[in-house]
């Protein structure tokens, strides 16, 4: 018995927002418990540069948690308390190897509770730090999207968010056209999945054009030198000056040195699904697809390591949505089963005209 195709909702994946948050999210958590984090985001850029945040945010009380009521309201502390923590991190002289218990404590709580790591990941800075200017306007549109936070108040960190979001927007819908492309295949209904397949075509145009606006704000001399660094993890940053990580202080004195990946946007649930729902494999100009040298594996495993660890900087549940996924996507294994179908295969090599691909955004 083949296994059933994932229902959105059991993911908390919106049809129409995707991988966004059905609602929008919280530009200011609604307690005033947690004004002093609130205070200490909005003022995020200033502290950097005047080299006080670290002495702020080691004055700052431990916090609880219990105050969170919904969804919107954790992830709302999640994205503060990252922007926070990698604003600590990164922003003095030399990077800190620890986090205080004023940060750590309650990010970690809160990681927990959303299954992400305690780091400022996508879902950080991207998924759950935009507003729309005017509400009754679409969030796919460029023209109408802000960010809530970012580190150094400059156009070019907002653009390059933002134009994940638009992508994420527009490309919501594919996801729910694409499942139902998938239950077309099992029914051998060829029309569909090429009608769904087209459909899919235009709507990865669409993306690609989002994505190369962003030339138009993003300066790539001030992304590279003024914003990537706050983005960075601590795993791998030995020349950076974290050779160990960073220890997560909680008070015990047993800490032990964590190390996390950073903010990539290759932890965008979309792309993967993009990749999985059509059984592309991304690999060096000129490898073949069954790679027959040792060096040529070992590429190839390491790409595959790399998207699967980019998968568990993911939101849980949709992580474990595109696990789900990748047990019922049957579309290329259709189409090379119905190569005399010229329709359907012009459809399916159709999706190929746009650039988008895992790790290019």
């Amino acid at each position: 018995m083949l296994p059933s195709i994932p229902v959105l909702a059991e993911y908390g994946i919106s049809p129409t927002h995707g991988f966004l948050p059905d609602t929008l999210p919280l530009t200011r958590l609604p307690d005033p418990y947690y004004n002093k984090w609130e205070a200490i985001a909005a003022n995020l850029q200033a502290l950097i540069l005047s080299r006080r945040l670290r002495g702020v945010i080691d004055r700052l009380p431990v916090l609880s948690t219990i105050g969170l009521e919904h969804d919107a309201e954790w992830r709302r502390a999640y994205s503060l308390l990252g922007f926070m923590a990698h604003g600590y991190i990164w922003g003095g002289d030399s990077p800190s190897d620890r986090l205080p218990a004023s940060i750590s404590v309650p990010l970690l709580e809160i990681s927990d509770h959303l299954e992400v790591p305690p780091v400022a990941t996508y879902a950080a800075v991207c998924l759950w730090n935009f507003k729309p200017l005017f509400v009754d306007e679409d969030i796919d549109n460029l023209e109408n999207l802000a960010t809530l936070n970012t580190y150094t108040g400059a156009l070019d960190e907002s653009w390059f968010y933002l134009v994940s979001v638009a992508i994420e927007a527009r490309g919501a819908p594919i996801i729910p056209l694409m499942l139902t492309a998938i239950a077309a295949a099992r029914h051998g209904d060829s029309a569909a999945v090429t009608r769904c397949l087209r459909t899919f075509a235009e709507r990865l145009t669409d993306l690609t054009n989002i994505l190369q606006r962003m030339h138009e704000s993003c300066d790539p001399t001030i992304f590279y030198h003024r914003i990537r660094p706050f983005l960075a993890g601590s795993k791998n940053m030995a020349e950076a000056g974290l050779p160990n990580g960073v220890i997560y202080e909680d008070g015990t004195g047993t800490e032990e040195y964590r190390q996390y990946s950073g903010g990539s946007n290759a932890q965008s649930s979309l792309i993967q699904f993009f990749d999985i729902i059509l059984g592309i494999e991304h690999r060096p100009t000129g490898e073949s697809r069954d790679p027959s040298s040792d060096t040529d594996r070992g590429r190839a495993a390491n790409r595959h390591n790399f998207i699967m660890e980019m998968r568990r900087y993911m939101p849980g549940p949709h992580a474990r949505f595109l696990n789900d996924v990748s047990n019922v996507a049957n579309i290329r294994e259709y189409v090379e089963s119905h190569h005399s179908d010229k329709q359907l295969c012009l459809a399916y090599d159709a999706r190929g005209g746009g650039t988008l691909v895992s790790g290019t955004l």
